[in-house]
Formats: structure tokens, sequence, C-alpha cells
């Protein structure tokens, strides 16, 4: 994660300009500060900023920016989370990147494409499931089908690709569950518009999860900032939506 340094003073500095006569940029930050109450500037930011976000004053946190990279989710996710606007995306090519060396025996066992909880999971139960747990020997089914498809669809594209077939088209044979990386860019109002949506429990196993990671990287970088959100906006869909 590469993210703007000193974040919340971005977003404190932003929110009080709106309301001085002084030009907040010529000023330190203890004097753009006076007058919020708390008795160090660390109170003072969290009053602020626990201010805003309970009174939906969300343009100041449009100014710091997260960049994360993303390493090997399926393409389902991929779809999911790049349907956000307002947030910038670059995704791992499948015209240029081509998987020709990949060993198919290799995906089989779990490289190259995402294995879904619900393959070996019997007690797993997703959204729009039909039933719930199944038995040791069906689970096991699942398994072996998905693994027997995963590794023939491999084998597919490399054959075609053999044959002279370019990656662009030929990878119209490999699976959504595809492992991609992807890096992408947000400011801080619209990753938690982003876990609004997709940290939520309704929310596809694989996006919810790495959303949740982004949010632990995201209250490390802002603490004040997510912390609030966590305890007191969290859940709340599209309130954040820009």
């Amino acid at each position: 994660m590469e993210a703007t340094p000193d974040p919340e003073e971005l977003v404190c500095r932003a929110a009080r300009n709106d309301y001085m006569s002084e030009f907040n940029a010529d000023l330190p930050f203890e004097e753009a500060m006076a007058g919020i109450d708390g008795d160090t500037l660390e109170e003072k930011q969290r009053t602020l900023i626990g201010r805003l976000l309970d009174h939906g004053h969300f343009g100041p946190f449009e100014h710091p920016q997260a960049t994360f990279a993303v390493k090997g989710v399926s393409r389902s996710c991929m779809a999911q989370i790049t349907r956000h606007r307002h947030v910038s995306f670059d995704v791992q090519s499948m015209r240029y990147v081509s998987f020709d060396d990949v060993d198919p025996a290799d995906v089989e066992a779990g490289a190259l494409v995402v294995t879904p909880p619900s393959a070996t999971d019997p007690d797993w139960v997703g959204r729009n499931q039909r039933g719930g747990s199944v038995d040791e020997g069906t689970v096991a089914r699942r398994e072996e089908v998905f693994r027997e498809s995963v590794r023939e669809s491999v084998e597919s594209y490399q054959e075609l690709l053999d044959l002279g077939m370019p990656p662009e088209d030929a990878r119209f044979v490999l699976p959504i569950g595809t492992g991609v990386n992807i890096v992408m860019s947000m400011n801080a109002r619209m990753l938690m518009h982003v876990a609004d949506m997709r940290a939520a429990a309704d929310s596809q196993w694989e996006i919810r999860n790495m959303t949740t990671e982004m949010l632990e990287l995201a209250e490390e970088w802002c603490p004040l900032t997510f912390e609030h959100y966590r305890e007191h906006l969290q859940g709340r869909k599209n309130r954040l939506a820009p």
C-alpha cells in the first residue's frame, strides 16, 4: 500500500479551510486547529474527524489517496470491484500475459485459479445456495469436479496457444476464477463507501475478505478516521456514496 502522508492533517486542514478567513496553508497546523475541542492536537483531530463523519461532511475525506496492490484475486472478484466509480485500476492483462508455462497439474492442485471454500468445506453456505451443509462424500465430489474442470480449461487454453490462437482469444476458455493482479487507487471517502458495499455480510466471501484486509491497512494509515468509521458508520450501505 502507498498512500498520502499525514492524511488526517490533510482532512482537518481541508475542513477548517471552509470556515476560516485566514489562508489555512500559511498557518501552523496547531493554529489551524484552534477552537476545536481537545487538550492535545490528536484529541482535536479526533473531535473534528468524528464531527465530520457524523454530520455527513464527507468532502474532506476525498483528498487523501491510497493505492493498493492486490495479488491473485479471481476475475469474478475483479469484475465486482471494478464496478465502483471514482476508483482507478490497472489490471493484469490476459491479452499480453499468457499462461503457457503453467503446469495443468499445478492448477488442479490449486495454482492460478482461486478455489472457493464451498468446493472443500462441507459446512460452507453461500448466498443463493440451494440447500445447506452437505456430507463429506458430496463435498469430495464437488472438489473433484472443480479441480478437474480448471485443469482441463488450462489444458485447452494451452492447446489453443499451440495451435496458433492469440492469447486474447484463447483466454475465453479460462475459468472466471483465474487469478489476476490488480493495482487500484481511491480516496479515503471512496474506500469507506467500497467497504459499506463489499465488506458487508451479504457480499461474496472473496471480495469481503479483500476489502476487510484493505480496511485493516487503512486503519494503520488513517487511524482516527477508520476507527470512527468502523465503530459508528460501517454497514450503513450507500451513506458515503459519491
